[in-house]
């Protein structure tokens, strides 16, 4: 007769868990799955080569909009979004200092290049024309510039004014002091009346007591 495993012995025998996914091992995961992200986006951010290398396809481009003597050498390229890259060619075209020509291209998984835009852009250096300004804006700043060329000249219309009442004021002044004058001071013409026998500054007097002396003969 076989004998039956005793209940309370099994009982007895640990029974070993399953360990439970620490959180550093977790961050790690977590970490490398970050890390594939990263480098899977530096790859499809990285410019095409083959766009980068169709110049002969930008220069067939641009030939067509614009006379081949008007474009110089390569100049650059830039990595747009959405994997375009814009080829930039040196501008000859006379009246447009510091522009480019560009070309912007792109590719569809395994096809060839395409063009997608041809055009002329300014550069760092480049000759800009001024900013457009509205006729509405304009004529407000030419109504504000009249009203101040305006208040200017009642400004100064005002202080003119002021000089000639104060010019007046100073021949007012004048009139007084000559209504202060004595009137027995002057002759019936208005000339003074010389007094102690002075003319020009000559003593009539002295000269009539020169005259009354007696000869020495």
């Amino acid at each position: 007769m076989s004998s039956m495993p005793d209940a309370d012995a099994a009982a007895a025998e640990p029974v070993t868990a399953a360990e439970p996914v620490t959180e550093d091992a977790s961050i790690a995961a977590a970490g490398t799955e970050d890390a594939e992200t990263d480098a899977g986006a530096a790859v499809a951010s990285l410019p095409d080569e083959r766009l980068i290398a169709a110049h002969d396809l930008a220069l067939a481009a641009l030939h067509e909009i614009t006379a081949p003597a008007t474009v110089g050498p390569p100049a650059g390229y830039a990595a747009e979004p959405d994997g375009v890259v814009s080829l930039r060619f040196e501008n000859r075209l006379p009246g447009y200092p510091g522009w480019y020509w560009t070309v912007s291209l792109a590719r569809v998984q395994d096809e060839e290049p395409t063009v997608l835009e041809v055009e002329l852009l300014p550069g760092e250096a480049a000759l800009l024309a001024p900013e457009w300004v509205p006729w509405a804006v304009r004529l407000a700043e030419y109504r504000a510039q009249q009203e101040a060329a305006a208040a200017a000249a009642a400004e100064a219309g005002e202080a003119e004014a002021e000089d000639v009442l104060d010019d007046l004021d100073e021949e007012l002044d004048e009139d007084d002091d000559l209504d202060d004058l004595d009137p027995g001071d002057f002759d019936a013409d208005g000339s003074p009346i010389l007094h102690a026998g002075d003319l020009d500054g000559v003593d009539i007097d002295e000269l009539d007591d020169a005259g009354d002396e007696p000869d020495a003969d």
